[in-house]
Parts: structure tokens; C-alpha cells; sequence
């Protein structure tokens, strides 16, 4: 496989407590990598800092063997890098499809609407819903629209930030087939999941995130049979 991301040592503060502390991974082309670790590990703030929305105190970040450690967000997302944030942050005053539209604004070809069509194809929901304020929409509906919103980019690269938190299992199972269909289109997905036995169910491989630091790292099927993420993250 080749490599799309590669991160080496990389340290960052968060209002003044060291959030990361020389963490280095990588991501191959075509994988479902997912990270998993408890409340205040650092999660978040990895995929904050991949998209640079959080600055980095020291080390590199590579996509697709370029150094991007010191390019803005907005630069990040014409690259191919896209997050589905932790919260959706979607804009509740406009409508579901001006906030699914708002995620090709750095787009200026022919295959927007296709791209639409696309999305509404996977959550018919939101075709029925396409005029109504994303704001008065249910929880699972607007996770909807936050994944849609973030495809419309068309990302080499998809992070995403916990998101079954608070959804119905059918709709867990709705965005999760969509994000197993999306890998096997071709891109490249980084999943922060809460439930871990989910996320190590859909992923390739996994990384866990201890107080900053990369403590483990392996095959996905493999640490679904590691005592100490049994114990710790699974309940076993």
C-alpha cells in the first residue's frame, strides 16, 4: 500500500497542558485506521491538529510524501484532507443542502451535483429534508449531514470524530456502512470512535492513545484479542 499520511514525533499543547507528546503513525492508501483511547487521551486533538485547526509544537506531518506541517486548514482541505468534527458544527440556520453544498467550496468542476446526488442516494432523509434548517434536524440526521458535508470535498483523506456518540444503533449502522463503502471506493479513512469494539470491527488496522502517547499499535482483528485492550477499552 502507499503511504497517504505519515506523522513523526509530533507534539502539541492545549490551552498550556501538553496534549501530545511525540506521536508518530502512519496511514496507508485505501485503510480504515481507527484510534481509540479514553476520554482526555488526546484524540480529538490529533485530528484538530492533522486538519490544523490545532498548532502543532514540534514534529511533521506528510501527505502524500509532501511536509504540510505548516500549511493553514483551508490549504489542508484543497490537498484532500476532510473532518466530520466531534459536535457536527454544522450552520443551523441554513438549510441541509446549502451546509452540504458549503463542503464543495473549494471545488470548481462539473461533478457537484453528482457528488449531491450521491449523498442524498445514501441518506435519502436528506433529499426529503434538503430545505429545512440543518438546526431542527435529529441527532442522527445531522451526523448525516456532517459526513455528506465532508464527502462533497471529496477527501483523499476522512477523519472522523466519534461518530456513533449518541446515535440509535440503526444509525450507527446506517453511517458505518457508508464509511465501509466509501474505503472500498477508495478513501482513506481515520476514525475516532468511542465504541471501540466497533471501531476495531470496521477498521484495518489501530492505534491507542495513552495520556498524549501512542502506547499500542496493530492489526484491528488482532487487539480485538489483546488482553489489555480487552480490559481496558472493551469491557472484557
Amino acid at each position: 500500500m502507499n503511504n497517504l499520511l505519515k506523522i513523526e514525533n509530533l507534539s502539541c499543547n492545549y490551552n498550556q497542558i501538553i496534549a501530545l507528546e511525540n506521536v508518530s503513525l502512519e496511514i496507508n492508501q485505501g485503510e480504515i485506521v481507527s484510534l481509540i483511547g479514553a476520554n482526555g487521551a488526546g484524540k480529538t486533538t490529533l485530528l484538530r491538529t492533522i486538519s490544523a485547526l490545532e498548532n502543532q509544537r514540534e514534529g511533521t506531518i506528510h501527505f502524500e510524501g509532501v511536509d504540510v506541517s505548516k500549511t493553514l486548514s483551508d490549504q489542508r482541505v484543497d490537498l484532500g484532507i476532510a473532518q466530520v468534527p466531534e459536535g457536527r458544527g454544522l450552520f443551523t440556520i441554513l438549510s441541509v443542502e446549502q451546509n452540504l453544498l458549503l463542503g464543495a467550496y473549494t471545488r470548481r468542476d462539473e461533478e457537484i451535483q453528482k457528488d449531491l446526488k450521491y449523498i442524498y442516494n445514501k441518506f435519502p432523509i436528506l433529499e426529503e429534508k434538503k430545505d429545512e434548517y440543518a438546526g431542527t434536524l435529529s441527532g442522527g440526521q445531522q451526523q448525516m449531514v456532517a459526513v455528506g458535508r465532508a464527502l462533497m470535498s471529496k477527501p483523499k483523506l476522512l477523519l472522523l470524530d466519534e461518530p456513533s456518540m449518541g446515535l440509535a444503533p440503526i444509525i450507527v449502522e446506517e453511517i458505518f456502512n457508508v464509511i465501509k463503502e466509501l474505503r472500498d471506493m477508495g478513501t482513506t479513512i481515520f476514525v475516532v470512535e468511542q465504541n471501540a469494539f466497533l471501531a476495531l470491527s470496521i477498521s484495518d488496522r489501530a492505534y491507542v492513545l495513552e495520556n498524549g502517547h501512542i502506547a499500542l499499535s496493530g492489526n484491528s482483528a488482532d487487539m480485538l484479542k489483546d488482553d489489555r485492550v480487552k480490559e481496558a477499552y472493551l469491557g472484557a
